[in-house]
């Protein structure tokens, strides 16, 4: 862990003192209340470790005690004394970068929601600091939208789709920005009144998935996005893996086809030139401008009427999936793949090509494959991603800030 924080921009990295208050905070998180002698089992620690990153908690606020009755498990006496996150501690903002919106989620310091808010876009691609502008009123309005004063607010994660590295607040492109090679730190500094972080948006829903969803108690499972583009999130041995470059699992910008569909970011034959959102409606209108359908359900809706060309292009899609899913299994070995879709469920037979070249692609071997679970993508997931992404990252710049106050 104290490898990877100290990777964050401004973050500097927390001693052993701090990584240990961090990995205790993480655990009780974890479990919701939990004694003192628990955490050290569950961290194979000492207690006197325990208890001394506990006091250092307790007295910065970040947790509080309280009292449970023994249970008729064990020999009645003095009430058990838990641990929690005093949610009050801090608040925080998790923001999506949609195409028409930013939804707003902000959270207390136990990953509670307090509420949320949409903000429209007054377009789909803006100049880095317009968007920051309107991240920025986004942010103000939410937070009039539950009576929390804007400096309650401890950080702020914004998911975007592109390469993002989310180390160094670097981004080197964006469907949502207009211009390339953009370093977002000192925007978000010039702009917003707190720390903020930002990362790919996909990044974040397997966040979310590993926190309350399908990736719950996992050690290694993939998460797809399909929307307007194709995002993947990839949890490794319980980490999320970003690459080096913060450029990893680009997952809709892998070659299906030499020289194939142009994709929105320049090159020819991406996985998404086929299966976004966009290029399907793009296909589908192809030698008919202005009178194909113009949204994925028109395409379902004109296939089940006969059309011949939006059922080739949602044929084509399934299949192409299908072969991509099966490398990632071939790639990774997941325990489980969630698919998380922004659009109508195709209709038979469609899922049923998919899931005939994902089996006939995948590599063959006397064992189980892995599960895979489809979903619709509510925006409030990726927001919710964004949240506990905030929720980690304050956290750790709040015990740094502690050890650098007892330190002087």
């Amino acid at each position: 862990m104290a490898d990877r924080v100290a990777n964050w921009p401004g973050l500097g990295g927390l001693d052993a003192r701090g990584t240990t208050q961090l990995r205790v905070l993480q655990c009780i998180r974890t479990a919701g209340e939990i004694s003192r002698t628990d955490i050290a089992r569950a961290l194979d620690s000492s207690p006197a470790t325990i208890t001394a990153a506990c006091t250092a908690l307790l007295k910065a606020g970040f947790i509080r005690e309280v009292e449970r009755a023994p249970s008729d498990t064990v020999q009645r006496g003095r009430p058990r004394i838990m641990l929690k996150i005093d949610g009050g501690a801090f608040h925080v903002a998790g923001m999506k970068i949609a195409r028409h919106a930013i939804l707003v989620m902000i959270v207390d310091g136990q990953g509670i929601e307090i509420g949320t808010y949409a903000a429209p876009l007054p377009a789909s691609r803006l100049h880095a600091a317009h968007l920051l502008r309107e991240v920025r009123r986004a942010l103000q309005a939410a937070c009039d939208s539950v009576g929390l004063p804007l400096e309650r607010i401890a950080g702020v994660v914004l998911g975007m789709p592109g390469f993002l590295n989310g180390a160094t607040g670097f981004m080197h492109w964006s469907s949502s920005v207009i211009e390339r090679n953009v370093d977002f730190a000192p925007l978000f500094r010039e702009f917003l009144p707190c720390p903020t972080f930002i990362d790919n948006d996909a990044n974040l829903v397997a966040k979310a998935e590993h926190l309350f969803g399908a990736g719950r108690g996992l050690r290694n499972f993939l998460v797809v996005t399909i929307e307007h583009g194709v995002g993947m999130g990839i949890v490794l041995d319980g980490e999320l893996y970003r690459g080096e470059r913060g450029c990893g699992a680009e997952f809709g910008h892998t070659k299906v086809q030499i020289g194939g569909a142009v994709c929105q970011c320049g090159q020819r034959g991406c996985l998404e030139a086929y299966v976004g959102d966009y290029a399907m409606v793009r296909d589908a209108a192809t030698g008919r401008p202005g009178e194909g359908p113009s949204s994925i359900p028109a395409i379902l809706e004109a296939a089940r009427q006969g059309d011949t060309l939006a059922h080739e292009v949602i044929e084509r899609a399934a299949q192409v999936l299908g072969v991509a899913l099966a490398n990632l299994v071939n790639l990774f070995d997941p325990e489980h793949i969630v698919i998380a879709r922004s659009r109508p469920p195709f209709d038979p037979p469609y899922p049923g090509l998919m899931l005939e070249a994902f089996r006939r692609n995948t590599v063959r071997v006397d064992a189980p494959m892995p599960g895979i679970t489809v979903r619709n993508l509510d925006e409030t997931m990726w927001a919710k991603g964004a949240a506990a992404h905030g929720i980690e990252m304050v956290s750790i710049l709040k015990i740094r800030e502690q050890g650098a106050v007892h330190a002087a």
